[in-house]
């Protein structure tokens, strides 16, 4: 068996009691399912083929099941699968509607497929934390957002203060804005004041030790729409964390980070999106990833800090996992 999801990525594959009733009538069990996306599959199923079988699928405008494929999706996954291969997915009926807002539905995925590049959406403004001491090399680095973004705020560990406008080099299409807060040892809270400093609809919130592509950042106006057509108000994008260079076994270590403005955090350390409605309003991209870059000596002490903020919430087995290299 296959250690991680051939859609995802994610090494969360395990028994399933799930069954898809296809179009042609036939109702099928799996014996397996992931954890994360919710991809159904065969025992013996070979990861390539299955990636090509996909990949063809999602290749026109119309997304049909296939009853015979040593995998099986429902259209909540298929949405995230598409995502993968730059495409979005829309319900060709009521029922299609219902299926994503109750996930994971009955019915094999079968739905309209439109490219994202192309789609229309939203404006969506970056947020990013940092400490003081980070801050220039911070502004020296925002030239890579220019080509998705009019909206950049930085919000930083200090002593409060109003944000105000400031310079930055790259060319930048609007203005880049910077304002202070305490972190008071609390992330969730430091993330709901920046998700209030967002002027659009829609913010992606980055750390200072992360980036996310150009190519990446140009879609996530499509993903916000994508979200907006399917009642979601929460994107999971998956982070390489890579430790000294070397790109860790911890992925795609999902991180909620492209929100609806008015979403909030909770959870001082490890913090995610709280959601009226529960996990359905969210949705998984797989188009691109942000890149954590860490050294030995941070991870080391991570956990540990992580666990005087939080007790019992500090995760000291990630370490062993963050400093594993990635494995297939």
């Amino acid at each position: 068996m296959m250690r991680r999801c051939f859609v995802c990525a994610a090494d969360m594959l395990g028994p399933s009691a799930r069954r898809l009733l296809y179009p042609n009538g036939r109702d099928r069990a799996f014996p397996i399912a992931c954890g994360s996306c919710g991809l159904l599959l065969e025992v013996e199923a070979d990861p390539t083929r299955c990636r090509a079988h996909l990949a063809e699928r999602l290749a026109g405008p119309v997304f049909s099941p296939d009853p015979d494929a040593p995998y099986g999706l429902d259209l909540y996954t298929l949405r995230s699968a598409a995502t993968g291969h730059a495409r979005g997915v829309r319900p060709v009926d009521e029922a299609g509607r219902m299926a994503l807002r109750q996930p994971h539905d009955r019915c094999a995925a079968h739905g309209n497929l439109y490219a994202l590049d192309l789609a229309v959406g939203p404006p969506v403004s970056l947020g990013l934390l940092c400490r003081p001491e980070a801050l220039a090399a911070v502004l020296a680095a925002l030239a890579i957002h220019v080509a998705w973004t009019d909206d950049i705020v930085v919000l930083l560990d200090a002593s409060a203060r109003p944000v105000r406008a400031v310079q930055a080099t790259g060319g930048l299409r609007g203005s880049v804005r910077v304002g202070a807060r305490p972190f008071g040892q609390d992330f969730a809270a430091q993330r709901n004041a920046l998700q209030d400093l967002a002027r659009h609809s829609w913010m992606l919130q980055l750390d200072a030790d992360e980036t996310l592509a150009a190519e990446a950042g140009r879609r996530l106006p499509a993903l916000a729409a994508l979200a907006e057509a399917g009642d979601v108000v929460s994107i999971g994008l998956a982070r390489r964390n890579r430790v000294d260079g070397i790109l860790s076994d911890v992925y795609p270590d999902v991180q909620y980070r492209l929100n609806r403005r008015s979403v909030r955090y909770a959870g001082r350390v490890h913090e995610r999106p709280v959601l009226d409605g529960g996990w359905p309003r969210s949705l998984i991209a797989l188009h691109g990833a942000i890149e954590h870059h860490l050294d030995r000596a941070h991870v080391l002490a991570r956990s540990r800090h992580y666990e005087r903020l939080a007790p019992g919430h500090g995760r000291p087995e990630e370490e062993a996992a963050l400093l594993r290299p990635y494995q297939d």
